[in-house]
């Protein structure tokens, strides 16, 4: 994680600033660029944006989002997984989906990256879910564990690979264990 030494700013003068690769975050008053994905990462978040969109996506009921800037609760984030409900996904005049998501995602998807910190992430998640995210995974390539966040219970950890993994009550549907899930890895 690279955080860029400046002067706190405003949230409205970090949104005016050019986009960043990799994309960078506003996080109490200041800009903190996240690492560049690498090929664990990358793989897993490809994959579970295909995975989730192929249950929720074609009967409307939601849709995943990779590297999705969401911006709430005095923070812009960019998780590497966004999970929207349908009817929540903000959209245009013309019924187009919008570049600017002033919103919460019902669920949320963090993949650790090597130089990333598991506090900051940690308390992204949390933040998230003080504001209204129903579900938050962190998923740990290295150690092969998931962490499960459901909003106002105790976080679950799942490294067994024929766990389960547990998932918002919209996409039920979604049958993902721990071993299908860092499997891709070796396909």
């Amino acid at each position: 994680m690279v955080q860029t030494p400046q002067k706190s700013i405003t949230l409205a003068e970090f949104l005016k600033l050019p986009e960043t690769k990799p994309a960078s975050e506003y996080i109490d008053g200041q800009i903190i660029q996240k690492p560049m994905p690498q090929g664990k990462h990358s793989t897993i978040q490809g994959e579970t944006v295909s995975a989730i969109n192929s249950v929720v996506k074609p009967n409307r009921i939601a849709r995943a989002f990779p590297e999705l800037r969401c911006t709430f609760g005095s923070r812009s984030i960019v998780p590497d997984v966004s999970v929207f409900t349908w009817n929540r996904i903000p959209r245009n005049e013309n019924g187009e989906i919008a570049n600017v998501f002033q919103a919460t995602p019902d669920w949320t998807i963090e993949i650790l990256s090597p130089d990333q910190s598991v506090t900051k992430v940690t308390k992204n998640i949390l933040h998230y879910l003080n504001y209204e995210t129903q579900m938050g995974w962190l998923i740990d390539p290295k150690e092969q564990i998931v962490i499960v966040y459901i909003r106002n219970q105790q976080p679950v950890f799942l490294d067994e690979a024929n766990s389960l993994l547990p998932v918002p009550d919209f996409a039920s549907e979604l049958k993902l264990t721990v071993g299908d899930l860092f499997g891709w890895l070796l396909e």
